[in-house]
Protein backbone atom coordinates (compact mmCIF):
# COMPACT_ATOMS: atom_id res chain seq x y z
CA UNK A 1 0.00 0.00 0.00
CA UNK A 2 1.21 3.51 -0.80
CA UNK A 3 -0.15 6.59 0.91
CA UNK A 4 0.89 10.23 1.06
CA UNK A 5 -0.29 13.49 2.52
CA UNK A 6 -1.61 15.43 -0.47
CA UNK A 7 -2.80 18.70 1.07
CA UNK A 8 -2.61 20.50 4.39
CA UNK A 9 -5.55 22.80 5.09
CA UNK A 10 -4.53 26.27 6.23
CA UNK A 11 -7.38 28.41 7.55
CA UNK A 12 -7.21 31.93 6.11
CA UNK A 13 -9.22 35.16 6.42
CA UNK A 14 -9.40 35.85 2.71
CA UNK A 15 -8.52 33.78 -0.34
CA UNK A 16 -7.04 36.58 -2.42
CA UNK A 17 -4.82 38.08 0.28
CA UNK A 18 -3.52 34.60 1.15
CA UNK A 19 -2.83 33.80 -2.52
CA UNK A 20 -0.98 37.12 -2.88
CA UNK A 21 1.16 36.44 0.19
CA UNK A 22 2.15 32.91 -0.78
CA UNK A 23 2.77 33.64 -4.46
CA UNK A 24 4.36 37.10 -4.16
CA UNK A 25 6.23 36.89 -0.84
CA UNK A 26 7.21 33.21 -0.76
CA UNK A 27 7.21 32.51 -4.53
CA UNK A 28 4.77 29.62 -4.18
CA UNK A 29 2.94 28.48 -7.30
CA UNK A 30 -0.84 28.78 -7.54
CA UNK A 31 -1.80 25.24 -8.56
CA UNK A 32 -5.57 25.63 -8.55
CA UNK A 33 -8.26 28.19 -7.79
CA UNK A 34 -11.71 26.75 -8.44
CA UNK A 35 -14.96 28.33 -7.23
CA UNK A 36 -17.09 25.67 -5.52
CA UNK A 37 -20.02 27.91 -4.58
CA UNK A 38 -20.72 31.54 -3.69
CA UNK A 39 -18.46 31.52 -0.60
CA UNK A 40 -16.10 28.57 -1.07
CA UNK A 41 -13.12 28.01 -3.35
CA UNK A 42 -10.65 25.17 -3.77
CA UNK A 43 -7.29 26.94 -3.65
CA UNK A 44 -3.99 25.05 -3.75
CA UNK A 45 -0.51 26.60 -3.51
CA UNK A 46 2.89 24.94 -3.23
CA UNK A 47 6.57 25.86 -3.24
CA UNK A 48 8.23 25.65 -6.66
CA UNK A 49 9.31 22.08 -7.31
CA UNK A 50 7.03 20.56 -4.67
CA UNK A 51 5.57 17.33 -5.95
CA UNK A 52 4.01 15.48 -3.07
CA UNK A 53 2.00 18.01 -1.09
CA UNK A 54 0.48 21.46 -1.17
CA UNK A 55 -1.38 23.91 1.02
CA UNK A 56 -5.15 24.07 0.70
CA UNK A 57 -6.08 27.65 1.55
CA UNK A 58 -9.42 27.32 3.35
CA UNK A 59 -11.35 30.49 4.15
CA UNK A 60 -12.77 30.46 7.67
CA UNK A 61 -16.50 29.82 7.45
CA UNK A 62 -17.56 30.60 11.04
CA UNK A 63 -16.38 32.19 14.28
CA UNK A 64 -14.79 29.00 15.61
CA UNK A 65 -12.66 28.67 12.47
CA UNK A 66 -11.78 32.39 12.52
CA UNK A 67 -10.34 31.92 16.03
CA UNK A 68 -7.79 29.43 14.69
CA UNK A 69 -6.43 31.73 11.96
CA UNK A 70 -2.75 32.24 12.67
CA UNK A 71 -2.63 29.75 15.51
CA UNK A 72 -3.46 26.37 14.04
CA UNK A 73 -0.72 24.66 16.05
CA UNK A 74 -1.17 26.29 19.44
CA UNK A 75 1.79 28.64 19.03
CA UNK A 76 4.32 26.01 17.88
CA UNK A 77 6.07 25.98 14.53
CA UNK A 78 3.39 24.64 12.21
CA UNK A 79 4.99 24.23 8.79
CA UNK A 80 8.52 23.53 7.54
CA UNK A 81 9.76 25.08 4.31
CA UNK A 82 12.84 23.19 3.12
CA UNK A 83 15.23 24.98 0.79
CA UNK A 84 18.33 24.09 -1.17
CA UNK A 85 19.84 27.56 -0.52
CA UNK A 86 19.07 29.02 2.91
CA UNK A 87 20.77 32.40 2.46
CA UNK A 88 19.18 33.05 -0.95
CA UNK A 89 15.70 32.48 0.44
CA UNK A 90 16.31 34.10 3.82
CA UNK A 91 17.65 37.32 2.24
CA UNK A 92 14.82 37.42 -0.29
CA UNK A 93 12.25 37.00 2.49
CA UNK A 94 13.88 39.72 4.63
CA UNK A 95 13.82 42.07 1.61
CA UNK A 96 10.13 41.25 1.17
CA UNK A 97 9.45 42.21 4.80
CA UNK A 98 8.71 38.69 6.05
CA UNK A 99 8.80 38.80 9.84
CA UNK A 100 11.40 36.50 11.38
CA UNK A 101 10.82 35.52 15.00
CA UNK A 102 14.14 33.72 15.46
CA UNK A 103 17.31 34.63 13.58
CA UNK A 104 19.25 32.14 11.47
CA UNK A 105 21.02 29.47 13.45
CA UNK A 106 23.29 26.61 12.49
CA UNK A 107 21.98 23.41 14.06
CA UNK A 108 23.25 19.86 13.72
CA UNK A 109 20.41 19.17 11.28
CA UNK A 110 20.93 22.32 9.19
CA UNK A 111 20.47 26.09 8.89
CA UNK A 112 17.15 27.25 10.32
CA UNK A 113 15.20 30.43 11.10
CA UNK A 114 11.61 30.84 12.27
CA UNK A 115 9.29 33.20 10.40
CA UNK A 116 5.60 33.89 10.39
CA UNK A 117 3.11 34.06 7.57
CA UNK A 118 0.62 36.86 7.02
CA UNK A 119 -1.62 35.56 9.82
CA UNK A 120 1.05 34.68 12.37
CA UNK A 121 1.44 30.93 11.78
CA UNK A 122 5.03 29.96 12.59
CA UNK A 123 7.22 28.35 9.94
CA UNK A 124 10.77 27.01 9.87
CA UNK A 125 12.88 27.97 6.88
CA UNK A 126 15.31 25.08 6.81
CA UNK A 127 18.25 23.97 4.70
CA UNK A 128 19.15 20.47 5.87
CA UNK A 129 22.79 19.81 6.73
CA UNK A 130 24.90 17.75 4.32
CA UNK A 131 24.12 14.66 6.40
CA UNK A 132 20.38 15.32 6.03
CA UNK A 133 20.37 16.53 2.38
CA UNK A 134 18.51 13.39 1.27
CA UNK A 135 15.53 14.53 3.32
CA UNK A 136 15.08 17.53 1.03
CA UNK A 137 14.94 15.43 -2.12
CA UNK A 138 12.35 12.98 -0.80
Amino acid sequence: MKQRIAHIALVVKDYDEAIAFYTQKLDFVLLEDTRLNEEKRWVLVAPPGAGESSLLLAKAANEEQRKSIGNQSGGRVFLFLFTDDFWRDYNKMVNRKIKFLRPPKEEEYGKVAVFEDLYGNKWDLLEPSQVNKGVLSK
